[in-house]
């Protein structure tokens, strides 16, 4: 029985995506995809939400693309551009489920140690949370199964009374690999009715 829900924060309760700073900096689309497919890369990024300093990987992309070097300090150096708003109706869902006083909810994301900070002042609903997991202050993200653990165990949960949602199938495929119960987030009303079918909203 599910007593515990834990939410990915990016692209389920908050919308962040470079794409609202590039289209600000880059006249054309195509110009702009390329350089965030290939200089600015998710891959590199992640090591930002598993501990590298922001800092160094700024240092790091210069010193390989010294051509990028404004764009590639706008990625930090600009981040709080790329933050849109909280995705209400997932917003509105949390709070359903949390009116109800029946479960326990946690966050388990990847994110950069320095910029969470930015999103905790900004967002008042990740006060709800019973507790939060940020992949940069525990220098692990997912998909590594040390990651989900480290939340299991640090709140004393078990794989099979929880629910995790995320936006990103390659995490959920690895939270189901060690025991936990999962739903693949695609927009708040697929949210919805899928957790209507699991029983958690009437």
């Amino acid at each position: 029985m599910t007593n515990t829900i834990i939410f990915d924060l990016g692209a389920v309760l908050i919308d962040w995506n470079p794409h609202y700073l590039y289209r600000k900096l880059f006249k054309e689309e195509a110009d702009m995809l390329h350089f965030l497919e290939n200089i600015c890369t998710p891959d590199w990024n992640e090591e930002q939400d598993a501990g590298r300093s922001l800092q160094e990987a700024t240092d790091l992309l210069v010193a390989q693309c010294p051509e990028h070097e404004e764009n590639i300090k706008a990625f930090y150096g600009r981040w709080e551009e790329m933050l849109g708003g909280a995705i209400e109706g997932t917003v509105e869902i949390f709070n359903e489920l949390k009116e109800k006083n029946k479960y326990k909810f946690y966050a388990l994301t990847n994110w950069s140690e320095e910029t969470f900070p930015i999103a905790q002042e900004r967002f008042e609903f990740l006060n709800w949370f019973d507790g939060i997991v940020v992949s940069g202050t525990e220098k692990d993200r997912k998909p590594f199964p040390s990651f989900y653990n480290t939340l299991l165990n640090r709140y004393n949960l078990k794989p099979e009374e929880t629910l995790f949602i995320d936006d990103n199938l390659r995490n959920i495929k690895a939270a189901e690999e060690i025991g936990i119960p999962s739903i693949h987030f695609t927009s708040p009303e697929a949210l919805r009715e899928a957790l209507q079918e699991k029983g958690v909203l009437a």
